[in-house]
């Protein structure tokens, strides 16, 4: 059985669940859904504090525009 993600609207809260597989972010009132259970970056991206040295797994960047 296929792993699933479950993704929530982060402006009106609606939930959804596709195939881990499928690399189409669902959307909803405009705006690309986010991942339930991603952790905010807390280790900055600029070239000063790369994180080349931190093997860690996928975290939300804030880029989804909320």
């Amino acid at each position: 059985m296929a792993e699933k993600i479950t993704f929530e609207c982060v402006i009106c809260g609606n939930k959804t669940e596709q195939n881990a597989e499928d690399s189409n972010i669902p959307e909803c009132c405009d705006k690309p859904m986010q991942a339930e259970g991603l952790d905010a970056c807390e280790i900055s991206t600029t070239a000063e504090h790369s994180r080349f040295d931190n093997l860690d797994g996928p975290c939300d960047d804030g880029r989804s525009g909320s």
